[in-house]
């Protein structure tokens, strides 16, 4: 039995999440190497040199421990694509049921795609899913203080600052500390979701 809302391909406009698929190992190859000074700072202490750890025959690994956490009803991980081209990842993790029906957001993007809105409109899309099909009520993104372009992801959508967890994820060699925010799908259903927040949001002033 599969779990609630997955497997499934989500879009707005150029932007499209979908599961991850085998022929994605050498564009995400690419994509993580290129990106390794704008990645690395952020992500967990990898276990070896950023430049293996993303080649394409690593991704096999990736894809299989991606696919294992889906199936679970752990993980909702998406690659984000736009205009066709994968350029990040997205996933809804950590999701816990029954009395708790949360999950952690974490997103990363291509830093030569950074600026068009894309995360943004993947993480309202994702957001969206989980509060419908996907059955959660509140999703949690964590990001380090120094972050500004990540911050600025959950800012744009009005994300509420909820916490701060001093040393909460070993990162870039050390223990760092985080900035909580969180939604809920009581705080979007008034606008039609997050989405329809992100697009009112976004307009142009005129």
């Amino acid at each position: 039995m599969l779990p609630p809302g997955w497997p499934v391909t989500l879009s707005d406009g150029p932007v499209v999440l979908r599961p991850y698929q085998r022929r994605d190992a050498r564009a995400w190859s690419e994509v993580r190497r290129a990106n390794e000074q704008w990645l690395a700072q952020w992500e967990p202490t990898p276990p070896g040199p950023w430049y293996e750890l993303n080649s394409p025959s690593s991704f096999r690994y990736v894809l299989r421990e991606l696919r294992r956490s889906a199936r679970l009803g752990e993980a909702m991980p998406f690659a984000v694509c736009y205009d066709g081209q994968l350029v990040g990842q997205l996933s809804i993790g950590n999701i816990v049921r029954r009395a708790f029906c949360s999950g952690f957001a974490g997103y990363w993007v291509d830093s030569r795609m950074a600026g068009r809105g894309i995360i943004p409109t993947a993480l309202a899309l994702a957001v969206d899913h989980a509060f419908s099909a996907g059955g959660l009520h509140r999703i949690e993104v964590n990001i380090r203080p120094e972050n500004a372009p990540s911050r600025r992801v959950v800012e744009k959508l009005a994300f509420r600052e909820e916490a701060y967890h001093p040393r909460y994820l070993h990162i870039d060699g050390t223990w760092r500390d985080h900035v909580g925010y969180a939604v809920t799908a009581e705080d979007v259903a008034s606008e039609g979701g997050l989405l329809a927040r992100w697009h009112r949001l976004s307009r142009p002033m005129v």
